[in-house]
């Protein structure tokens, strides 16, 4: 019979095994950011995974939805989560990945009058949403209210479009638009999770880079 052992690695060997990863420079860079993850669907989710996996210190997740079996599909979502709130769900699984992450939820819709509020401390800020309105209002609202924060978006991620034609952009020097911006669902059909997973690798890889220094000059 098996002996069941507890292999949870100590915070001091978890910080350790990512500044062996990163350097200790970078790893303290992204120890101490903050970043906001607005939606947490096949976008969102999947970005905080690889953020939580890269060692960022804390993550904002916000999304008023609940896990539904049609997610699971491509969302980091499990069925015995199916009916959770969205936040909950995921402050879950990504304590699972990443056990020392500081996370805070915000299980709400973001508006025009909330947004200000909800996002103040973070940052870098990830648009996530699925709607073209929401993702319009949260783009400009970012912009124009808090011209400081890096934002990173995405725009057309549907179909079975090649992998090759996903792309991150640097539209201004604190706005990067990651994805082949031209598909959407109604006109392919389909969101597959390969292909949404791509776009949030761009989305989390931008975060990344920004913090690391990696993009100023682009």
């Amino acid at each position: 019979m098996w002996e069941v052992v507890d292999l949870i690695p100590t915070e001091n060997e978890w910080n350790k095994a990512l500044c062996q990863r990163h350097g200790e420079e970078l790893q303290k860079r992204f120890s101490s950011a903050t970043v906001a993850v607005c939606g947490l669907g096949g976008l969102g989710s999947n970005i905080a995974v690889s953020l939580a996996r890269a060692g960022i210190g804390r993550l904002l997740l916000i999304d008023f939805d609940r896990v539904d079996i049609t997610n699971l599909h491509r969302q980091q979502y499990k069925v015995n989560q199916i009916g959770k709130y969205k936040t909950e769900a995921l402050f879950e699984n990504l304590k699972e990945i990443a056990p020392y992450i500081e996370i805070e939820t915000q299980t709400c819709q973001i508006t025009e009058e909330n947004t200000v509020h909800l996002l103040h401390e973070a940052d870098i800020i990830c648009e996530a949403f699925d709607n073209a309105e929401e993702k319009a209002m949260l783009t400009n609202l970012v912009l124009e209210s808090m011209p400081d924060k890096f934002l990173v978006a995405a725009s057309g991620m549907a179909g079975f479009g090649s992998a090759n034609t996903i792309r991150t952009r640097k539209i201004t020097s604190h706005f990067y638009l990651c994805g082949d911006e031209e598909s959407d669902v109604e006109s392919e059909g389909s969101l597959i999770s390969s292909r949404v997973m791509l776009c949030a690798a761009h989305q989390a890889h931008t975060v990344l880079r920004i913090l690391a220094k990696q993009i100023e000059n682009e």
